[in-house]
C-alpha cells in the first residue's frame, strides 16, 4: 500500500473534529505523526489473518469473584455511623440542601 501523507487541511479537519486549536508548529508535528500512524495501520492491514481465530484476550486469566454478602464485622450500625455527627434526623444524616427548585 502506498504511503499516506496527510495534508495540512486533513490535520485542520481532524483538529476541528476534536475542537482543538493548533499553531503552525503543531500542525506540522501532527502531520508527520498521524501520517506515520496511518502508515503503520496500513502495514498491519497487509498481515494475513485468515486462519487466526478472533480473541478477546490471550492471557487465560479469569475473574475471581467472591460471594456478594454483608460482612457484619465490617458494617456499622446506624447508631455507630451517626455517633459523631452534629446534625441528624432520626437515623439519617441531616445536611443542607444542594438542589433547589
Amino acid at each position: 500500500m502506498a504511503k499516506k501523507n496527510l495534508t495540512r487541511e486533513d490535520i485542520l479537519h481532524i483538529a476541528k473534529l476534536g475542537n482543538l486549536t493548533l499553531n503552525e508548529k503543531e500542525i506540522e508535528l501532527f502531520k508527520k505523526q498521524l501520517s506515520s500512524v496511518i502508515d503503520y495501520i496500513n502495514k498491519l492491514q497487509e498481515v494475513n489473518t485468515d486462519k487466526v481465530e478472533p480473541s478477546s484476550q490471550i492471557t487465560g486469566l479469569t475473574d475471581v469473584l467472591r460471594e456478594d454478602k454483608v460482612d457484619d464485622k465490617r458494617t456499622l450500625t446506624p447508631d455507630q455511623a451517626l455517633a459523631n455527627t452534629k446534625s441528624k434526623e432520626g437515623s439519617l444524616f441531616k445536611v443542607k440542601a444542594i438542589l433547589t427548585e
